[in-house]
């Protein structure tokens, strides 16, 4: 009987995930009676929690502009900050402080289930990118491995993961078909009626829950 050589130890992947405070881009627009600064925040703060909460997953900001203390004093001491302008870069912050794996987060998805964004993280095993649609248009995550492929790293350059056709575009561009796939879409709070969207039975989205006492959800 032969001696089997002993398996080899797979690198386990570093994985990050980012939410995006992109104050120059659009803002999620309040319910009535509901202040815009105050709700901004309340769906940003939820959503880093959603990230803080994973296992095996170090949670982070991407800022522009690069100065935001009322976002950085929603987080977690030791919270790692990228201050870049563009998808492209923040991807490559991300790697810089030691990520194989990354996902950039729409700010305004509060009760985003955790399970979402781990199927993305597998189907990265597969593929060296994966989205997640929102529900109306756009996405609410895009996952890739990193550094990221010259392709996805050119068409991140002006994209707009609000623009209905985010994801045909970024498809668009990948040299052949299944580089990024579609996990289960989700939706995103964009405007008043959106916040019909929460389920008062789940779990989390504490913050949002509590701006929004006293304003019907249903």
């Amino acid at each position: 009987m032969t001696d089997q050589p002993a398996p080899r130890d797979v690198p386990r992947a570093v994985r990050y995930a980012a939410v995006l405070s992109l104050r120059a881009r659009r803002q999620a627009e309040p319910p009535p009676g509901v202040d815009a600064d105050e709700y901004r925040l309340a769906l940003l703060e939820d959503t880093y929690e959603v990230v803080a909460g994973l296992e095996l997953v170090t949670a982070a900001l991407v800022l522009d502009p690069p100065e935001q203390p009322d976002v950085e004093a929603l987080t977690w001491p030791g919270t790692p900050i990228v201050r870049e302008p563009t998808l492209p870069a923040a991807f490559a912050a991300l790697h810089a402080l030691g990520a194989t794996e990354a996902a950039l987060l729409a700010p305004d998805a509060p009760d985003l289930p955790p399970l979402l964004l781990g199927k993305l993280f597998r189907a990265l095993g597969q593929a060296p990118a994966a989205a997640c649609q929102a529900a109306g248009g756009g996405l609410v995550a895009l996952a890739a491995r990193l550094p990221l492929p010259s392709w996805l790293e050119t068409a991140l350059a002006d994209a707009d993961l609000d623009a209905p056709d985010a994801l045909s575009k970024l498809r668009a561009a990948a040299p052949r078909p299944g580089q990024i796939p579609q996990g289960p879409s989700w939706h995103r709070l964009r405007t008043p009626d959106d916040v019909a969207l929460l389920d008062p039975g789940l779990e989390g989205w504490e913050s949002t829950r509590a701006l929004l006492e006293g304003n019907p959800i249903h």
